[in-house]
């Protein structure tokens, strides 16, 4: 029969008899037991910590290159004339005749699905097209203007637009063009007049002053201002009287307002692809174009008008 086996604390205290109380010496033989259980515990391999993961590194940005929708426009020179092929004539693009989109032939949910395309077409690409132009090119600018005039042999014409002058009801460009060298503004907007005005104004272009007012018999100043919206065309009517009040009698048949017969044909020609922003062109006496800038004058795009122009007034006056 097996038996229990005793530690040997309990084995001596059973054995020696006359030793001290049963009490003294259990306390003696379980102290040791117990100092060896802390000692135990107190030696005892200190616990595991876990190593907690170090965070991340915040990944590098990428660099990814801009869409091509966000790419930045840098207008350049004109690298040939602009202009139509054709000397124009009075009476041409008077808007009197419209070409109607026929829609025959189709059912009536497809007319309605094509008219809906023309009409998101025309307000897409005449107006808000040219607000974002204005945001995305430099304030709108085109082209750069060219340094020097073109050749005569190799200019192509500026085309009639027919509208109203602060003296007449119905006139035309070409008739007022034809014989002199001119200053052309054309401007749909106050931020387009402001933009010519810093081509040919007054106190922008004191030197362009003097040359008119010096050679006022072969050069002068024409204003163009195309507005298609019958609303601000009835405002620009009603405050006619201001605007004759800032010109001279004689300069009321320069100013024009051109309500209809821009077609987009005349705008891809001449450059006028931007309707909010200013345009300003040197036509010489056969309405051949020398010259055009658009937006803001930058750099030297004022002198260089300058030159040109005096340059077209002195041959003018050597010819005639």
């Amino acid at each position: 029969m097996l038996q229990p086996r005793l530690t040997a604390p309990v084995r001596q205290i059973l054995l020696n008899q006359a030793s001290a109380c049963l009490r003294c010496e259990s306390r003696s033989t379980f102290r040791p037991l117990s100092q060896n259980f802390t000692r135990t515990l107190t030696t005892s391999r200190a616990p595991r910590q876990t190593v907690k993961p170090s965070a991340p590194e915040p990944p590098k940005p990428s660099i990814t290159p801009p869409s091509k929708g966000d790419d930045v426009f840098v207008p350049k020179p004109l690298g040939r004339p602009i202009g139509f092929p054709d000397p124009p004539h009075a009476g041409e693009n008077t808007g009197s005749i419209k070409v109607k989109k026929d829609y025959s032939g189709m059912t009536m949910s497809q007319r309605n699905l094509a008219k809906r395309a023309d009409l998101v077409e025309k307000w897409g690409t005449n107006y808000f097209r040219d607000f974002k132009n204005i945001r995305k090119y430099r304030s709108g600018k085109t082209f750069m203007a060219n340094p020097r005039i073109f050749k005569k042999e190799a200019s192509l014409y500026f085309p009639n637009f027919h509208g109203e002058t602060l003296s007449e009801s119905a006139a035309d460009t070409t008739n007022v063009l034809q014989g002199r060298v001119t200053v052309v503004n054309v401007y749909s907007s106050q931020w387009g007049e402001t933009q010519a005005r810093s081509f040919t104004g007054r106190k922008e272009n004191p030197e362009l002053q003097e040359i008119l007012k010096e050679h006022g018999d072969v050069a002068q100043m024409v204003d163009i201002n195309i507005e298609e919206n019958s609303l601000k065309a009835w405002i620009i009517a009603l405050f006619k009287w201001q605007l004759k009040a800032k010109r001279s009698q004689e300069e009321w048949g320069r100013y024009f307002v051109v309500r209809k017969g821009v077609s987009e044909k005349i705008r891809e020609t001449i450059g006028l692809l931007n309707g909010r922003v200013g345009y300003v062109y040197i036509v010489d006496e056969d309405c051949r174009i020398r010259w055009a800038g658009s937006g803001d004058a930058e750099g030297t795009e004022m002198q260089d008008m300058n030159k040109g122009f005096r340059k077209l007034v002195e041959t003018k006056k050597t010819v005639a």
